[in-house]
C-alpha cells in the first residue's frame, strides 16, 4: 500500500490511520511519500514530503518539483507491486500519482475528500475517473460526492477523535500568563502565511490591548523554528504597535509564545485570532469564540479565484453550518480595523460570545459517534479485502 501526502496535515490525518492499521495488521507493508509523523506511525517513508508546503496556486518552481516528485513515483510504481493508492487531501499533487496508479490497476481511496464542492467543480470528473471511495472528513461531502456517482463515506474528522481532556489543559494553561482578555494568536505554520497575516494579527492585538490596557496573548507556534520567526517580527514591531518593552525572553511584555501546544493556548484564551484553515475546527472543538482572518495581497488573483469558486464562505465551522457563525475576513486586503470591531464585539458583548459557542457547540455535535482513523481503516480493510 502506498500513502502519499504532500502538507503537514495530511502526514497528521495518514498518520492516525496508518497506526491503527498497524495495530490491526502488524505484517501490513505501508510505503510513503509523507512526513516525519507517517515514519514515526511505522510507514517506510520513501521521500520526505510537506515540509515546504504552499497554500493557493503553486509557482512554478514548486510545479517542477512535484513533477520530478511524479516521475520518481512512476519508477517506484514500476519496481513496487501495491494493491492500494491512499492519497491524502492536495489534489492537484495527488491527482497525476492517482492516475499512474489507476493505469496499474491499483485501487485508489482518497482519505480526506478534495474540496470540489469549494472551487472548480467541473474536476468531479476527473475524480470520479480517479478514485474507488472518498473518505470524507466534512458532514454534508458525502451527500454532495454521492449525488454526482463518487462513492464516498464520512467518517468523522480527526480532530474530534479523542475527547478534550480538559482537566489536564487546565493544568497546562494555567501556567500561561493570566490577564484579560486573552486572545490566542494562530497565524498558520508555512512562511507566505506568516508574512501576511502575522503583522496584521499583531497590528489588531495592539490596537484591542489600546482599549483594554489589561489584554494579554499568547501566540501558538507550531514548530521552534516559527516561533523564532514570530518572535523577531513581535519584537521588531513591539515599539512601533505599543505592545511594551521586549523582556529578556525577546517578546514584548503583552505576549508570549508556546510551541507545539495549540490545545493548551486555545483553552486559555477568551478569543483565538485565528488564520484560516483546519485549525478553525481544533478551536470549534473548545467552543472557543474566534475570528478569522485570511490576508491577500493579491486582489486581481482573489477575484480570477473568485470566478471559479462554488461557493461564498471559506472557514470551515462557516461552510458546514451553510452561513456565517463566526466573522470571517477571508480574503482580506484592507486594514485591521473591522478585525478589530469583531474582535472587541465579542470581548465586549456577552451575548455575541454565547451566541457564537452554542452556534459552534451545534457544529461539534455533528462528528459525535465517529472516529476517523477507524472508520478510514474499516474501509481500506475493504478496499484490500483484509478481514
Amino acid at each position: 500500500m502506498l500513502f502519499t501526502a504532500f502538507e503537514p496535515s495530511g502526514d497528521d490525518h495518514a498518520q492516525a490511520v496508518i497506526r491503527e492499521l498497524l495495530l490491526r495488521h502488524p505484517g501490513l507493508r505501508i510505503s510513503a511519500w509523507g512526513g516525519p509523523r507517517m515514519a514515526a506511525a511505522g510507514a517506510e517513508v520513501i521521500e520526505r514530503t510537506g515540509d515546504d508546503a504552499v497554500m493557493g496556486l503553486p509557482g512554478l518552481k514548486k510545479l517542477q518539483e512535484h513533477r520530478r516528485i511524479n516521475e520518481r513515483i512512476d519508477q517506484w510504481l514500476d519496481q513496487n507491486k501495491i494493491d492500494l493508492h491512499v492519497p491524502v487531501d492536495s489534489p492537484a499533487a495527488n491527482f497525476p500519482i492517482c492516475a499512474m496508479a489507476k493505469a496499474r490497476g491499483i485501487k485508489v481511496v482518497h482519505l480526506v475528500a478534495p474540496q470540489i464542492w469549494a472551487w472548480a467543480r467541473w474536476r468531479i470528473h476527473k475524480l470520479r475517473r480517479l478514485t474507488n471511495r472518498v473518505l470524507c472528513v466534512l458532514p454534508f461531502e458525502e451527500k454532495f460526492f454521492v449525488k454526482r456517482d463518487v462513492p464516498a463515506t464520512f467518517i468523522g474528522h480527526f480532530l474530534f477523535d479523542e475527547p478534550v481532556d480538559e482537566a489536564a489543559l487546565d493544568v497546562k494553561s494555567a501556567e500561561l500568563p493570566s490577564g484579560s482578555p486573552r486572545i490566542a494568536i494562530m497565524p498558520g505554520s508555512r512562511p507566505d502565511e506568516l508574512r501576511r497575516n502575522y503583522p496584521m494579527m499583531l497590528e489588531v492585538f495592539a490596537k484591542v490591548r489600546a482599549k483594554h490596557p489589561g489584554a494579554i496573548a499568547v501566540v501558538a507556534a507550531t514548530r521552534p523554528a516559527v516561533a523564532e520567526q514570530l518572535q523577531v517580527v513581535a519584537a521588531q514591531l513591539a515599539d512601533r504597535l505599543g505592545l511594551g518593552h521586549v523582556e529578556n525572553n525577546g517578546w514584548p511584555e503583552s505576549m508570549r509564545c508556546v510551541v507545539g501546544a495549540t490545545d493548551v493556548v486555545i483553552r486559555w484564551c477568551e478569543l483565538a485570532l485565528v488564520k484560516s484553515g483546519t485549525v478553525t475546527m481544533q478551536v470549534a472543538k473548545q467552543l472557543r469564540p474566534m475570528v478569522i482572518v485570511y490576508k491577500k495581497s493579491n486582489p486581481l488573483l482573489y477575484y480570477i479565484v473568485k470566478a471559479i469558486m462554488a461557493t461564498k464562505l471559506f472557514t470551515l465551522p462557516n461552510v458546514i453550518a451553510h452561513r456565517e457563525i463566526v466573522p470571517e475576513f477571508v480574503p482580506h486586503f484592507g486594514g485591521p480595523e473591522p478585525i478589530v470591531r469583531a474582535v472587541l464585539d465579542v470581548i465586549e458583548k456577552p451575548e455575541v460570545a454565547g451566541k457564537q459557542r452554542e452556534e459552534l457547540n451545534a457544529i461539534v455535535s455533528l462528528f459525535a459517534g465517529r472516529n476517523a482513523r477507524r472508520l478510514a481503516a474499516d474501509e481500506i480493510e475493504k478496499a484490500l479485502g483484509l478481514k
